[in-house]
């Protein structure tokens, strides 16, 4: 036995030693630049403050948040060190400061929703409008984030849909937004050939407001399309087998005209469309109607979209 509290003792010793340097290794290490939510108003943020003239402890922020949550351990909390640590920020700031270089708006009800006070960048004091009612804030995004990385031979691989209902704007990969539009456009028991015309007219109509959409929601923030009918309807998890094919089928092809993206229309049916059909809309009905008569999606295209040219993307 008194072996073994020898050895034990000195294994014990040694761990010591170990954990000792671990700690000092940890405690030499530098600081990291980008300190994310660690309760200190950094360069590139936005800060609630617990209490008045940005005292207090700090919740801090570099995305925007629709909802903060009302009971620990799931509500965004006061983090700093100071009066009201740990506490839920929802309805429970005084002031703010903002950091991030751009516009942020801090609303009354969560999901962006009810009244709102505008903070500037750089703002540092009190919140008025919202004191001590805040519910969600949103950070406006910067000019530079409004420009697509696409272009007329190049797919963007992202557009900027604006959620109406959720008064939010949604950045979506853009494949997987034509992928959960198809299939609300299209009837999705319809022809391969029909739903592969579809899938073109709706990548199509998506590709050209991502080049040329100047729209901006109340609060500032830029979007290329509505989610609704005032685009086309967009509704995430809602894309089935049948039409994610006929968009992996022709997502190498573009329609052009003049060399530029053709801003593809679409009606239900060509009475629907009425004057419309000139050459610039498709109607839906009629593209299954053609694929029935074993035409190709090529050929459909072809017949509804006058001079348009289909190529290969770029």
């Amino acid at each position: 036995m008194n072996r073994f509290r020898t050895v034990l003792a000195a294994l014990l010793a040694l761990a010591a030693v170990a954990v000792g340097m671990t700690v000092a290794s940890v405690a030499s290490a530098p600081r990291a630049e980008a300190a994310g939510r660690d309760g200190k108003c950094d360069k590139g943020e936005f800060c609630y403050f617990y209490n008045s003239n940005n005292k207090g402890s700090i919740s801090d922020f570099t995305e925007s948040i629709d909802n903060y949550g009302t009971k620990q351990p799931s509500c965004y909390e006061f983090k700093g060190a100071g009066n009201g640590k740990g506490q839920c920020i929802k309805n429970n700031a005084a002031s703010v400061w903002n950091r991030t270089g751009r516009t942020v708006y801090v609303y009354y009800n969560s999901n962006f929703g009810g009244k709102a006070q505008k903070i500037a960048p750089g703002y540092k004091g009190q919140l008025t409008t919202v004191y001590n009612e805040n519910a969600s804030h949103r950070i406006v995004k910067s000019n530079s984030d409004c420009k697509t990385d696409g272009t007329h031979s190049k797919l963007p691989t992202y557009i900027l849909v604006y959620r109406v209902k959720l008064n939010r704007v949604d950045r979506v990969n853009f494949k997987d937004y034509v992928k959960n539009v198809l299939p609300n456009e299209w009837i999705t028991s319809w022809k391969p050939a029909s739903l592969r015309a579809g899938a073109m007219a709706v990548k199509h109509f998506g590709w050209y407001w991502a080049l040329h959409s100047t729209r901006k929601t109340k609060s500032g923030e830029c979007f290329d399309v509505y989610d609704n009918t005032n685009s086309q309807v967009y509704k995430p998890n809602s894309a089935v087998a049948a039409t994610n094919k006929a968009v992996n089928d022709t997502w190498n092809k573009r329609m052009t005209r003049g060399g530029k993206i053709l801003q593809a229309h679409y009606c239900a049916t060509t009475t629907a469309c009425g004057a419309w059909v000139d050459g610039d809309w498709m109607s839906q009905h009629g593209s299954q109607d053609q694929a029935k008569r074993g035409w190709n999606y090529q050929r459909i295209l072809k017949h509804w979209y006058s001079n348009m040219t289909l190529s290969n993307v770029k």
